[in-house]
């Protein structure tokens, strides 16, 4: 249990994690929607491909506290903030690795019951190599920020010959202060979901 987030269900606010200047942070929300997509089990294995701050990651292995997450990022100084994080939270079963997907994955030390992709240089490339690293019961959950990368999820996931396909695009909005308003401002990114078995 953490004595930064001692709850046993996710939705931590974003400004409990340390951020840097640039770096993107998937919001409490959508985290949340992303959780609900990848079905985690208390003993799984999650790889986070491009984890950022760390905050799906850090999420994840709190709900999984008998299980791993492996967060993968290239930048080193990310991947720093990314531990500095799983600190703050008081976690042991963080594994960050600082490397270049899908190059990397070969390396990473415990194989994936779920995969979660956030966009990446080289996308189409990084979700045929996670995919192939899944097991028959295994999901892959990624985001489409833009209509490029959606169009290249959608592609990938027709060469792959991927059946078991969910997708959502969540109207979500946030009350946020901007100068002396209080405004709702939309958090909407695309999900999909895919799951090599069909009852998964």
């Amino acid at each position: 249990m953490s004595t930064l987030w001692p709850y046993a269900t996710p939705g931590i606010p974003d400004y409990l994690f340390e951020q840097l200047p640039g770096i993107p942070l998937s919001s409490r929300e959508v985290r949340l929607l992303l959780l609900g997509y990848l079905r985690l089990r208390p003993t799984d294995v999650l790889w986070d491909i491009g984890a950022g701050t760390g905050t799906l990651a850090i999420e994840a292995a709190l709900m999984c506290r008998q299980g791993k997450v492996v967060a993968v990022e290239r930048d080193e100084d990310v991947a720093d903030l990314i531990r500095r994080n799983c600190e703050r939270f008081e976690l042991t079963n963080v594994q960050v690795v600082q490397g270049s997907a899908p190059d990397c994955l070969k390396t990473l030390p415990h194989p994936p019951n779920c995969i979660f992709v956030e966009g990446g240089r080289s996308l189409k490339t990084i979700l045929q190599a996670a995919w192939g690293y899944l097991p028959s019961t295994g999901r892959l959950v990624v985001t489409a920020g833009s209509l490029e990368s959606l169009y290249v999820i959608s592609e990938t996931f027709a060469q792959l010959q991927v059946r078991n396909i969910e997708a959502a695009q969540p109207a979500v909005n946030r009350l946020e202060v901007k100068g002396n308003h209080q405004i709702f401002t939309a958090v909407d990114p695309i999900l999909f979901s895919a799951g090599k078995s069909l009852n998964k």
